[in-house]
């Protein structure tokens, strides 16, 4: 949906390792975006997205990559939704594409016209493209378990592949909505990729198998972090909220008490960066009128299966 950072270059740059051409879509889907969801401060840097690419091409023709970038499809709504205006109201009128039960789980459950509107619009750029592969990252985890559920039953003849998340020093998932965060924010956004961490230690490195041994110091953890910043005084402090910690199967990302071995299984999360109560004269509030948005951070691990 465009406002690239290096996490959109890396899939770009995987594609074009791997194909002849690459073609680039950019477009903000206003059927993702419930009603009262953030579709028209949803960042938009067409000229910088473009020099991005533009920069990445000549590096892929310096380092005699096998692909380049043929195309950047930047279509109009009127385009994408050529019989009706998009809807984003649960029960719209219009074409949708609906993956059920998967679509309501975690993400689904608190954006319920999210999936429907991924999956629309997908479907709409592979018929329209036809491509081999298609990238997508696996930041969005939930969004790849759709993809592939889609393509598998309805016979779309491309192979999904899912590219690492790219992450900041720090271990924060890049998202183009980081930019909403700010300074105080962006500090405290840390505790989402370390809770997983600690999930994650608890399984591969303590061998913990159920779902609350998983679970259960991650989750402690992060109500801990989350207590200490809303105590803070009124000028540091930094309000969360834990929406959701998953343990989830990986092709129907319902929750498992138990790991399947030669499963595998997800961690994810979901926290609310809730607006700042107090701003203090010359704070870095980010791209977010003066800190008073909501900004909604998700992440995952991936826990492979254990190879025999």
């Amino acid at each position: 949906m465009g406002a690239l950072h290096t996490g959109h270059l890396a899939l770009a740059r995987r594609a074009a390792a791997e194909n002849d051409e690459v073609y680039i879509s950019i477009y903000v889907n206003p059927t993702q975006f419930g009603v009262h969801e953030d579709l028209d401060a949803y960042p938009r840097t067409w000229d910088t997205d473009l020099a991005l690419l533009r920069s990445l091409n000549e590096e892929l023709e310096a380092s005699n990559t096998r692909g380049r970038i043929t195309a950047v499809f930047a279509p109009t709504t009127s385009t994408m939704y050529p019989t009706l205006p998009p809807s984003s109201e649960i029960d719209g009128q219009g074409s949708f594409v609906t993956i059920t039960p998967l679509g309501k789980l975690l993400e689904g459950a608190s954006r319920p016209v999210f999936f429907r509107g991924v999956a629309t619009v997908c479907m709409k750029l592979f018929n329209i493209v036809q491509p081999d592969r298609v990238y997508f990252g696996q930041k969005d985890v939930q969004q790849t378990v759709v993809i592939k559920r889609m393509v598998k039953d309805f016979h779309v003849d491309t192979q999904v592949v899912i590219v690492p998340t790219a992450r900041e020093e720090d271990g924060l998932a890049m998202s183009s909505r980081n930019v909403y965060l700010g300074e105080r924010r962006r500090k405290a956004a840390v505790l989402v990729p370390r809770m997983l961490q600690m999930a994650e230690k608890a399984c591969l490195v303590e061998g913990k198998r159920g779902k609350e041994e998983i679970l259960g110091y991650a989750r402690a953890y992060a109500m801990k972090q989350i207590a200490l910043y809303a105590n803070m005084d009124l000028e540091e402090r930094m309000n969360m909220e834990l929406e959701y910690l998953s343990l989830a199967d990986p092709d129907t990302m319902e929750e498992v008490e138990m790991i399947d071995e030669e499963k595998g299984a997800i961690l994810s999360t979901a926290v609310r960066m809730l607006p700042l109560q107090k701003v203090k004269a010359g704070e870095d509030t980010g791209e977010n009128d003066g800190g008073k948005r909501m900004v909604r951070l998700i992440d995952n691990i991936i826990l492979e299966p254990r190879r025999k």
